[in-house]
């Protein structure tokens, strides 16, 4: 079975001492990609429980921590074993559990979690200095290829960091013409991996209703503080529109009934089961406070699609979004709703989304960008024109 990129890079710390914790939206691959850890152990002692099933939560119901260690002793047969956990957020307790086990027995445990919201929320911090915590999203297009077989896994990899000089070289036409296909494919299903390998269309969509179904059958149901779930509803709906527009959450409250102070608390809560994210304003000092609006993005095109209508435009800034996510802090900037830049990395290097590029708009952009002393800016055109300072999307 082909792995998620994640995979390799946990790898270099199966051996060491601190907790591994995966989180990432639901059917992103957590549990697989952890199966596929756990058989890379081979014949080594490990034990794997299913939060879910309240029959191997039972395991670790003892107030004397030490009884919970020799059970898993005599299930694992050593001293030394590793501990694997699906979905630890269907037991809160199991945190204070791993910080004692870490501490006196040295076991190691690799953990999936399915809320951000709820780890940071809900969850102590007696972890603290105890986990390395890794985010799983959807596919980037580089993974997505990657499982399309059409990128070796060498090549791939090589895109964990952004290296805008080399990216620029590699984008050509040829290139393009040869991914556009897929990257077609990729603006309208997205990067959830029952989705990139269903080779029907009509699988694909069934797969990512169930999806966004499973949010509410689980995410909501756990969280008893949003109690109607229409408001929330409508809400996720409202914000389809609003796709690459900063939020104004008066607005959203006005034309929900809602006060604002829940609405605050319905997208943290939004962020934190991963099916949106926000991105700041830009500001050229760290220490100057962001007044102002978010702009908001869907963490899955495909999902986003599904949900409701929005139109060529906004699916490639949403795409694009996401695919430089993976690449450092993002950013964007709004001089007084007069002029904008789309997207800022690491305050070093702009990005404008646009169908069609084209010199004029490279002009704007690199003028607007010397003003706020960024030097590097580009245009990512979705129907690509070779050009120098204009780029393929296909590279990212």
């Amino acid at each position: 079975m082909i792995k998620r990129l994640l995979f390799y890079k946990l790898q270099k710390y199966i051996d060491s001492k601190e907790a591994i914790v995966i989180t990432g939206m639901r059917q992103v691959g957590k549990t697989t990609l952890m199966r596929q850890m756990f058989e890379e152990l081979g014949t080594s002692p490990k034990l794997w429980f299913d939060f879910d099933n309240p029959i191997d939560q039972k395991i670790f119901e003892d107030v004397d921590y030490n009884n919970i260690f020799k059970r898993l002793q005599n299930l694992a047969n050593s001293d030394k074993f590793a501990v694997f956990v699906d979905e630890i957020q269907n037991f809160p307790e199991i945190t204070k559990i791993i910080k004692y086990l870490i501490d006196h027995y040295s076991v190691k445990f690799i953990v999936t979690g399915s809320s951000n919201y709820y780890m940071k929320n809900l969850f102590p911090e007696s972890l603290s200095g105890r986990k390395f915590i890794f985010d799983l999203a959807p596919m980037n297009f580089q993974e997505y290829l990657y499982f399309k077989e059409s990128k070796k896994i060498v090549k791939v990899l090589k895109y964990s960091e952004l290296d805008i000089d080399k990216v620029v070289l590699e984008s050509n036409i040829f290139d393009h013409k040869k991914y556009e296909t897929y990257y077609n494919e990729y603006l309208e299903f997205g990067g959830f991996p029952g989705v990139v390998v269903a080779k029907d269309i009509e699988e694909k969509k069934m797969i990512l209703k169930n999806i966004f179904k499973s949010f509410f059958e689980k995410d909501i149901k756990m969280l008893n503080d949003y109690s109607d779930i229409r408001e929330l509803r409508d809400l996720i709906l409202l914000l389809v529109p609003r796709v690459g527009s900063m939020l104004d959450i008066s607005k959203i409250a006005s034309e929900l009934g809602v006060k604002r102070s829940k609405i605050y608390s319905y997208i943290e809560f939004l962020q934190g089961i991963y099916i949106i994210k926000l991105l700041p304003k830009f500001s050229e000092s760290v220490d100057k406070s962001i007044a102002g609006g978010k702009k908001v993005y869907f963490s899955d095109t495909g999902l986003l699609r599904s949900i409701g209508d929005i139109n060529e435009a906004q699916t490639f800034e949403n795409t694009l979004a996401n695919q430089l996510s993976q690449y450092g802090d993002v950013s964007f900037y709004n001089k007084r709703n007069t002029s904008e830049i789309d997207f800022i990395i690491n305050k070093e290097i702009a990005f404008e989304a646009k169908l069609t590029g084209t010199e004029d708009y490279l002009k704007t952009l690199k003028k607007l960008s010397s003003s706020l002393n960024i030097n590097k800016a580009f245009i990512v055109s979705k129907h690509f024109r070779e050009e120098e300072g204009i780029i393929s999307p296909t590279i990212f």
